[in-house]
């Protein structure tokens, strides 16, 4: 007989046959027994010690969990438990053959510790063994925990004392910090130490050679120690001699005596040890779920309100969840004989390498920037999807919202002031009777942790921008969709209806800030929520198929529908608004303005009971399509606003028509009215335009935007000029110093990239179809145009003495062209193949020589342009180059901008500043940040600024580094900021005597 390792013992089960074992490690989960599972007991459970000639009869199969392989062992071997259990105990022998009772499936749990034993272990052979060494698997695992929770193990095993093993130690080589435990499952929580019989290398105090009793005794999952002594058990490596089941083992008469109430023992010490782990495991593995959850919600959280992803997050979720084994985001390390930085995205190692002028790498220190931002102009409106958002305050402001900013614009000054409070999205707003208190609801978001947060309501003074009053954290579901104030008490009361299931209505204290009441409204989506002009005590709401007249006493709230009678209910009911008469005027989606007064009771209609309703005195088709906007004048006329006819009608109160106009084609349907001073109109519509005129003289835009997630963006190398492109097919060209729109021309495809030629005379677009453009800046007009491949692209970019275009597309592929003729004529030059993924970035070198470039799987390739396109194998060589720009997300330069845990897309654009002082990015969760350049350290700090309510797509530093732009995506929103350096700021003012303050 031989000494057994107490983790090689054959196991049967009757309960728990092989192939459910086998069934729950495919489906990727461990079977641990509990009372409303499989308790084990001595009734179910016969583990037995089986002799050398019965290990040889073995059949063995291999099959593969977790990604590694396993080996699994079944023994045909049976007894009865109950005799089996007392044998061991007692220490005897297993019986030569087997006795009585009904066989079960048998299965052998093994071990390993180190990483060798992993490479092919499942049929590596040790040098002494007749047979491969087996290899941990979960069904083991499983049945060792079911075992140690058996009531009936606990009472044979809670008294056994254990003589020492005779054996001499081994020579054990212990594990070095880089090496980690390994598991057929993945999971390093389910590894344990080498159960292996021999104790220790002889310390102070008895050693198992004096004839002390000792016992094994698992402390945790980094060493083993015995139970009376201090010292732990190093590691096992993979290079460590494991007797396997048919190796030979000198004193083995010793060992026999032994083995089986040693393996007992040892399995009665691991039961709380293996729990323990397992619960570990699970919270290790939730914890890192939920934190990469959390940072996705992060990005999602404008998503879902506003589609600004096309791709799916829960895919994104699913790739960022750690396996079982896995210990969570790698840290940049820094390598000094190679002078090189690794940074891992997603377990990928990016290598970059440290360039000579940086002598001491340890002693680089990143700081802030001095250089700040100042949000200066947004361009743009939110008009496609919003309504009642646009109004004319007592100062002569505009004031009207896009992404999370609120804007104030000054139409004689040509001055805007912003209101930006706002933590996400802003969907709706409401002017108080003063008009000069301001209320403005915004959807969920999400603190600055990626925590999420409850949607709510800010009043607040447009004069100072100063929040009097937030209302409503907590109370409100998914966003704020209307609101209103009441006009009969000078704005004493607040009407809110949110964006959840019930759309519940409530009533809110202004002053106080308290709600007064609250109902839930309808399953049905509301549009819109008025008070009565001339009693707070009634209130209205319509959406779809309906409009309900509320009436408020108190801290209740009570419902009458109205009826629609013998007219056809229409889809939705898209405004109202309360005529001189008092009567209320809706505009609904068939193109109809309805007059509903208060009636007496139909008896035979409604039944008995009712006391009055609110039913249509009236019938008028105004427009084709939607009426999306109605609007009561000072003169007691009202206004009408089409959507499909684009119409704005004039109605006397008797609702004659007085005057009529039509919108133009370009700036779409008329989305919201608003009566500006005098004459004047003041119109939104859903191409995000807004216009100003009135009858006489015809609309002009004041602001306008894009329609649709913007990609493209590019500054003008020696004006204040710049230009986007986006998927609503247009390019625009706008002036940064007048906050104007240049001009704007519309393309076949959607535009996703542009740069322009050092000339500044032309640009180039690059397509989502494979199709790239040159334009001429002055006439707008197509001079050029090319195709390569067939998939979007994504980078267009001029060298800098502008005799090459280098175009990265989707196919993997960067294409060089010759630029000629002034800039009017493109030749094919080259191809620069290499790339395994998709090309993201490139930038050109100030030689124009060389092309730095990045790709979706995180490569860093440098390219010979001048050479022949030729791939640089040697990135080494590229370390000092100086390049003309920079907007590359990855290379040594810029790796610090990258937050720990980085999925690889958290980062969609960086812009080095032409002093190369600064570097701005634009990132994935709503935010712009400047850091400082280089940025050459993990976790360098930077200033964070929020405004955006979606990814922001892109960045560009204008050509005198004076303003930055920033783009949205879904939002749909162009930013300028104003860059000043605060430092100087700081001098000046001291300088000066005066208080020091930024901006």
């Amino acid at each position: 007989m031989r000494c057994v390792n107490p983790a090689d013992w054959n196991l049967t089960g009757k309960k728990q046959s092989l192939s459910s074992a086998q069934e729950t490690g495919r489906k990727g989960s461990t079977r641990i027994a509990s009372d409303a599972d499989s308790h084990l007991d001595a009734a179910d459970v016969s583990f037995f010690y089986e002799p050398q000639s019965t290990r040889n009869t073995q059949s063995q199969e291999t099959r593969t969990h977790g990604g590694d392989n396993a080996t699994t062992f079944i023994s045909t071997g049976t007894q009865t438990e109950e005799s089996a259990l007392q044998q061991l105990i007692q220490g005897n022998l297993l019986p030569q053959q087997s006795i009585g009772s009904t066989p079960g499936p048998s299965q052998n749990l093994s071990h390993t510790c180190g990483a060798d034993t992993l490479q092919s272990a499942a049929t590596r052979e040790d040098s002494q063994s007749q047979g491969p060494v087996p290899v941990p698997n979960s069904e083991g695992i499983s049945w060792i925990k079911g075992l140690a929770n058996s009531n009936h193990f606990q009472t044979h095993v809670n008294n056994i004392t254990f003589p020492p093993c005779p054996s001499p130690a081994r020579p054990i080589q212990q594990h070095s910090a880089e090496e980690s435990w390994h598991t057929v499952c993945g999971s390093p929580e389910e590894s344990f130490p080498c159960q292996h019989n021999h104790g220790p290398p002889a310390t102070q105090g008895k050693s198992p050679e004096q004839g002390s009793k000792e016992t094994f005794n698992i402390q945790s999952r980094e060493s083993l120690k015995w139970q009376s002594g201090s010292q732990p058990l190093p590691h096992l490596t993979g290079s460590q001699e494991i007797p396997s089941p048919g190796s030979k083992e000198t004193q083995s008469d010793k060992c026999d005596d032994i083995a089986n109430v040693s393996a007992i023992q040892v399995l009665k010490d691991t039961k709380k040890e293996l729990f323990r782990r397992n619960s570990s495991s699970d919270k290790l593995v939730k914890d890192a779920v939920d934190k990469n959850k959390l940072k996705l919600s992060k990005k999602a959280a404008s998503t879902a309100n506003l589609l600004t992803r096309s791709s799916s997050l829960e895919n994104r979720v699913k790739d960022l969840t750690p396996s079982a084994g896995s210990s969570g985001p790698r840290r940049s390390t820094y390598n000094l004989e190679k002078l090189s930085i690794k940074m891992f995205l997603r377990g990928r190692p990016i290598t970059m390498y440290i360039p000579s002028n940086v002598q001491n790498y340890e002693d680089l220190r990143m700081e802030l920037p001095s250089e700040k931002l100042q949000l200066e102009w947004v361009y743009g409106y939110r008009g496609r999807d919003c309504r009642s958002n646009l109004y004319l305050l007592a100062s002569g402001e505009v004031v009207y919202f896009i992404a999370c900013v609120v804007v104030l614009y000054h139409i004689q000054q040509k001055t805007q002031r912003h209101y930006l409070r706002h933590t996400d999205c802003v969907r709706c707003l409401a002017v108080h009777p003063d008009k000069v208190r301001v209320a403005t609801g915004q959807t969920a978001g999400v603190d600055k942790d990626g925590k999420p947060l409850q949607p709510f309501v800010h009043i607040w003074d447009s004069s100072t921008l100063l929040t009097l009053q937030q209302i409503g954290p907590g109370c409100f579901e998914r966003g704020v969709g209307s609101l209103a104030f009441s006009v009969a008490d000078n704005g004493a009361y607040l009407c809110v209806v949110d964006d959840s299931n019930e759309h519940m209505l409530s009533v809110w204290d202004c002053a106080k800030g308290s709600k007064q009441a609250e109902i839930k409204s309808t399953n049905e989506s509301v549009l819109t929520v008025e008070f009565s002009p001339t009693d707070s005590s009634n209130i209205i709401t319509s959406g779809k198929s309906h409009i309900y007249f509320w009436t408020w006493q108190g801290s209740t709230l009570t419902k009458k529908q109205g009826i629609f009678g013998k007219y056809k209910k229409p889809k939705f009911i898209q405004c109202f608004v309360f005529n001189a008469n008092g009567d209320v005027l809706t505009g609904d989606s068939e193109g109809n303005i309805l007059t509903w007064g208060k009636t007496a009771a139909d008896i035979r209609t409604l039944g008995k009971g009712a006391k009055e309703t609110f039913q249509i005195v009236k019938q008028l088709k105004a427009h084709e399509g939607n009426i999306f906007s109605l609007c009561l004048l000072r003169c007691g006329s009202v206004l009408s606003g089409g959507g499909k006819d684009r119409r704005i009608i004039q109605w006397s109160p008797s609702l004659v028509v007085e005057k009529e106009t039509e919108i133009p084609e370009w700036y779409g349907p008329v989305r919201t009215i608003a009566e500006g001073n005098g004459d004047e109109l003041l119109i939104g519509t859903t191409r995000n335009a807004l216009l100003r005129g009135s009858f006489s003289e015809g609309f002009a835009p004041i602001i306008q935007g894009h329609t649709d997630e913007l990609w493209g963006l590019a500054t003008h190398p020696s004006q204040n000029l710049f230009l986007t492109c986006s998927y609503d097919k247009q390019v625009c060209m706008w002036h940064s110093s007048e906050h104007t729109l240049a001009w704007s021309s519309t393309l076949e495809e959607s535009g996703l990239c542009a740069d322009f030629h050092p000339s500044g005379k032309v640009v180039a677009v690059g397509l989502n179809t494979g199709r790239w453009l040159v334009l001429d800046t002055e006439t707008r007009q197509v001079i050029s145009h090319y195709t390569d491949g067939n998939e979007q692209l994504s980078v267009v970019r001029y060298s800098p003495d502008g005799n090459f275009l280098a175009v990265g597309s989707h196919d993997n592929f960067i294409y060089i062209y010759s630029v000629a003729e002034n800039e009017r004529k493109y030749s094919r030059f080259g191809k620069c193949t290499g790339h395994s993924s998709f090309i993201t970035h490139l930038d050109w070198s100030k030689d124009s020589k060389f092309i730095m470039s990045n790709s979706g799987d995180y490569e860093i390739l440098y390219w010979d342009v001048a050479g022949g396109c030729k791939l640089l194998r040697n990135r080494f060589e590229s370390r000092n180059r100086e390049w003309a720009s920079f907007t590359c997300v990855l290379g040594f330069h810029v790796f610090g901008v990258w937050p720990d845990g980085s999925d690889g897309t958290d980062i969609n654009s960086l812009c080095r500043s032409h002093n190369e002082r600064v570097v701005a990015v634009a990132d994935d969760f709503c935010k712009v940040h400047l850091f400082q350049y280089p940025c050459a350290k993990p976790k360098a700090p930077s200033h964070m600024y929020a405004g955006h309510g979606s990814h922001v797509t892109n960045v560009r530093f204008t050509h005198d580094d004076s303003h930055l732009i920033s783009m949205g995506g879904k939002d749909t929103s162009i930013f300028q900021w104003r860059m000043y350096d605060s430092d100087l700021i700081r001098s000046q003012s001291t300088s000066s005597g005066e208080p020091t303050c930024d901006p």
